[in-house]
């Protein structure tokens, strides 16, 4: 498994890996549908990333970084195909999301998850990821959680 940069090919496995999960634990919303259907316009050309995991020249995860000015990064739009679950896929995604993070030196980082993604949850918090006050509403109908990275 080797983790690579967003180019237009990927474009719809990152779409397709995030409906997969969407699909089985809530719904597309109308953000997922606008970011998942344009993500060079809606992530990349707005300063974000958006990293997948191949294995065998297939996409079988990704993750994005979401710019949203002054150095603040919302990590989203994880997702990891079903079968590749459980095999360390989503850690190294994150960990590739973190070193990213890192090398562009954001000032802030946060996510949104649902407190029903208990795994997700333990990895994000395993990571450096901390519970915090949502500073203002979410354009998620399914966040309840809110998380900040620290480095320390």
């Amino acid at each position: 498994m080797k983790i690579v940069d967003f180019e237009p090919s990927l474009a719809m496995a990152f779409k397709r890996l995030n409906y997969e999960w969407l699909q089985r634990y809530f719904r597309v919303e109308d953000i997922d549908e606008r970011i998942l259907s344009n993500p060079q316009a809606e992530v990349i050309d707005h300063g974000g990333y958006i990293l997948f995991a191949v294995d065998e020249d297939q996409a079988i995860g990704t993750v994005a970084l979401k710019h949203h000015g002054d150095a603040c990064f919302e990590l989203t739009k994880m997702a990891v195909t079903a079968g590749q679950q459980g095999r360390g896929v989503g850690k190294a995604l994150l960990t590739a999301a973190i070193q990213r993070y890192n090398e562009i030196s954001g000032q802030k980082m946060f996510l949104e998850s649902h407190s029903s993604l208990e795994t997700a949850i333990k990895l994000y918090e395993a990571a450096g990821f901390r519970h915090a006050a949502r500073p203002s509403g979410s354009d998620y109908a399914r966040s309840d959680t809110y998380m900040v990275f620290s480095q320390s």
